[in-house]
């Protein structure tokens, strides 16, 4: 393994199970090694003439995987972990180059082996039905042609997240990352929260040219790509891709239909009620993460180690597995939660999948929003947690629309013990904020979701067509904010999120999923331990059940339609009128 590893915050973890068929001492790194693998599962599938011999072999393809998909997440750590480390960078480029480009035909011909074999039959239709969904998928999609396109894909992504992490500015005399200079919004002072604002808006316009490059350059071969697989556009392609069988871009369409008609009314109203409190007649990008009350900004913790101890006594009266779960990751060092220079931005959970735990990553610089963060990759966290017992491989992750209903209803769940980073008083504030968060984050999505759904159905568009499709969908959706003066920042505003530059169309799953989220919610008001004993049933199927029946498990409905939407707004809203 390279000498990059050593940068990991946490060290060597042992396999969930002792390996089967991957040697103990291999640099899974090195594609000399790892071939030799594949030789042996294409060799051994036609002496598989039983179903437990079958059922054995896809077991071992299965260990290989996961083995392989841990020295990805590794690598991919230690480089966001440390951006501005060159060993770490070239550690994480050497897989993207030299072992995915290797991998992806021989999974493609396991996958081919696995469909074919006449033992495929036979296998228990309830448990394999959805890998042999996913695999046929995997077969229906894969060209050979697009390998080397998707490793440039990679590539891009990767200077991306250099590039954003790299940005810091000179504010009053000290060095500060675009992260750490978000505590400014929070300060009661205007022309403080003005002066903070205007200092990242012109830093991040500094670059404007190189993140509308590196989107240029990604559309291009995201476009390439499907026109490889035979589809119109890349919108179409994306979502066979990411496995929507439950759902079509025209659901999506008519879900921002009805976050425009339900919930856009209410963050204007959320926004009019700050406008009154502040005395302002109009509202600023700098007026919408300050108390309207004009009361100092809630710091939840000073240090990091106060930020987990005070989660973990929120899982504590949660429940006590989860509680044990999270002092785990604790005790493994699986947890790397402070903001620094060189870090990239944003915050994720990674699951080692061979040792089958999770790894928490974050930017925090105590803030609420830390809170809610930490809470939030902590229900991924637990997802993962669930499904260690699970051994086969692909079943150990669930669809995104689902991953994000169990870190979205852990932000709800956990909040219910905010008391432990705050009073009475502020926890009140910190719960209110965090319900007006939710109405905010429904048109973002749309607002996101609808951006990406104008790039990829309109080929050759120029930089100032895209920046305009950019500015109509924030007419439609942001509510009332003013940016006199500050045009080109908000024409530029979504270079900031990270999924339209590294996961394309991952973004409308956190609004499906916090509907989700907010049923498991209206559930636990009803019957707590029964919603939480869904909630966790449901995580413990990890992939095992299509996105509909995982819905159902957890007590909630999958649908995105105003009568899904309605009903669970007016729910937000009654509790924001309980908290005043």
């Amino acid at each position: 393994m390279l000498s990059a590893m050593s940068l990991l915050p946490f060290g060597a973890l042992p396999p969930y199970k002792p390996r089967r068929s991957v040697p103990e001492q291999i640099d899974l790194g090195d594609w000399a090694q790892i071939a030799p693998l594949f030789d042996r599962l294409e060799t051994a599938a036609p002496a598989a003439t039983t179903l437990p011999a079958f059922e054995s072999w896809l077991l071992d393809w299965s260990e290989l995987n996961a083995a392989v998909d841990e020295e990805s997440s590794r690598r991919y750590i230690a480089n966001s972990c440390h951006t501005d480390n060159p060993e770490a960078e070239r550690a994480y480029l050497h897989f993207v180059e030299n072992v995915e480009p290797q991998l992806k035909p021989r999974q493609f011909q396991l996958a081919q082996i696995y469909l074919a074999h006449p033992q495929r039959p036979q296998l228990p239709a309830a448990r394999y039905k959805v890998f042999d969904r996913d695999t046929q998928l995997h077969v229906d999609l894969y060209r050979a042609e697009n390998v080397p396109l998707e490793t440039e894909e990679a590539k891009l992504g990767q200077q991306y997240q250099k590039l954003a992490g790299s940005l810091t500015v000179t504010f009053r005399g000290e060095e500060k990352t675009l992260v750490q200079m978000g505590r400014y919004q929070e300060e009661p002072e205007r022309a403080l929260r003005q002066e903070a604002w205007q200092t990242v808006a012109a830093r991040r316009l500094q670059e404007r040219d190189k993140f509308d490059e590196l989107l240029d350059q990604m559309v291009r071969l995201r476009e390439q790509i499907a026109a490889n697989a035979g589809f119109q556009n890349y919108r179409d392609f994306a979502f066979r891709q990411r496995g929507r069988f439950d759902y079509a871009p025209e659901d999506c369409l008519r879900f921002h239909d009805a976050i425009a008609e339900h919930v856009v009314p209410a963050l204007r109203t959320l926004q009019a009620e700050r406008r009154g409190h502040l005395g302002l007649a109009t509202l600023r990008p700098w007026d919408l993460a300050v108390d309207p009350l004009g009361r100092p900004p809630l710091r939840p913790f000073d240090r990091v180690d106060d930020l987990i101890g005070r989660t973990q006594r929120i899982f504590d009266r949660l429940d006590s597995g989860l509680a044990r779960g999270f002092d785990t990751m604790r005790e493994q060092r699986l947890l790397d939660l402070d903001n620094r220079k060189g870090k990239a931005p944003g915050g994720y959970q990674s699951t080692l999948a061979e040792a089958r735990l999770p790894f928490i990553f974050m930017n925090a610089v105590g803030l609420q929003r830390d809170v809610e963060t930490i809470l939030h990759e902590a229900g991924h966290a637990f997802h993962a947690l669930a499904t260690r017992g699970e051994d086969l491989h692909a079943y150990r992750s669930a669809p995104i629309e689902f991953c994000e209903v169990a870190s979205m209803s852990m932000e709800l769940l956990g909040n219910e013990f905010i008391e432990e980073f705050y009073a009475p008083a502020e926890a009140s504030r910190a719960r209110r904020t965090h319900l007006e968060g939710i109405i905010a984050v429904f048109p973002w999505v749309a607002t996101v979701d609808a951006f990406q759904h104008w790039l990829y159905t309109h080929p050759g568009h120029s930089r100032d067509e895209r920046r305009a499709a950019w500015n109509s969908l924030l007419d439609r959706f942001e509510g009332d904010i003013d940016w006199t003066d500050h045009a080109d920042a908000r024409a530029n505003l979504w270079h900031r999120q990270l999924h339209i530059f590294l996961y394309p169309f991952y973004y409308v799953e956190y609004a499906i999923a916090q509907l989700g989220a907010l049923q498991v919610w209206a559930n636990s008001k009803r019957n707590a331990a029964q919603a939480l004993r869904d909630y966790q049933q449901a995580l413990a199927l990890g992939g095992s059940r299509p996105l509909p029946e995982l819905f159902q498990a957890a007590g909630c409905r999958f649908a995105f339609d105003s009568e899904t939407v309605k009903p669970l707004v007016e729910l937000v809203k009654a509790e924001l009128a309980k908290l005043g």
